[in-house]
């Protein structure tokens, strides 16, 4: 006989908990870069995600993650896919992501831009997470990861993060 998971929860919760490598005070699902959680009665689980970006270097320890949390969960085998289609931004991220990160001090993404939409606004402020001001200038357009950039409050005078709309 082959064991099941012994776990009360299933694939897609312990997979939806596993946090981004990246921005450990959030999850891969409230980044919205979890696309799919398939489990069979044979103790497999097939997982689909999505990258930020075309290259994102955290990809292969997500996957590592997910594989090793699901392993240790009691599933004999974790299959993880990459897909691109549709592409990921910063719209799939969850209300719970965006206040996750500014109660981290990173200024969470407004909306992503869209063709039909027309030409992409110029962001020429962004709410200090520490103060709430809108008076901030941008010191760096590459932050600590390529998905942030780095900003200044004036009013503060604190150093942030602001994660980029994609």
């Amino acid at each position: 006989m082959i064991p099941i998971p012994t776990s009360t929860l299933n694939a897609h919760a312990i997979a939806a908990a596993v946090p981004d490598p990246e921005l450990p005070m959030v999850t891969i699902e409230d980044l919205g870069i979890l696309r799919d959680v398939i489990e069979d009665d044979q103790g497999r689980v097939h997982v689909t995600i999505t990258p930020t970006y075309s290259g994102c270097p955290a990809m292969e320890a997500i996957r590592q993650d997910l594989v090793d949390t699901l392993t240790m969960a009691g599933y004999l085998r974790v299959d993880v896919e990459f897909v691109l289609s549709p592409a990921w931004t910063t719209d799939d991220m969850t209300e719970t992501a965006r206040a996750k990160l500014a109660s981290a001090g990173i200024a969470p993404p407004g909306p992503a831009p869209r063709p039909e939409d027309g030409p992409v606004a110029l962001t020429l402020s962004v709410r200090c997470p520490q103060c709430g001001s809108l008076d901030t200038r941008e010191s760096s357009r590459f932050g600590s990861t390529a998905c942030k950039s780095l900003w200044v409050c004036r009013s503060c005078k604190e150093p942030f993060d602001h994660f980029k709309a994609l």
